[in-house]
């Protein structure tokens, strides 16, 4: 259910400029484009992605990214330990 509405939703994926900065950090990512980088790991099919409270998680290899589910915001990703 989550998946599907996440999916529906996918052009509504944005970010603050510190959060690209955080991510881009936290991931060791070197890409400007950090929502598109977002999109691609949510819409792979070996995603795990469940709500807990107002925000979305999404999880695929060792990535975790959080998602507010009401305004799309992407938060904050981390590489899982």
């Amino acid at each position: 259910m989550n998946k599907e509405i996440l999916q529906k939703n996918i052009d509504k994926l944005h970010i603050t400029e510190m959060g690209r900065d955080r991510i881009k950090k936290n991931l060791k990512i070197d890409t400007d484009d950090v929502v598109e980088y977002c999109r691609r790991k949510v819409l792979d099919r070996n995603c795990i992605i469940f709500k807990q409270g107002k925000n979305l998680y999404c999880e695929i290899n060792n990535i975790k990214i959080t998602i507010n589910s009401y305004s799309y915001t992407i938060i904050t990703a981390h590489i899982i330990k």
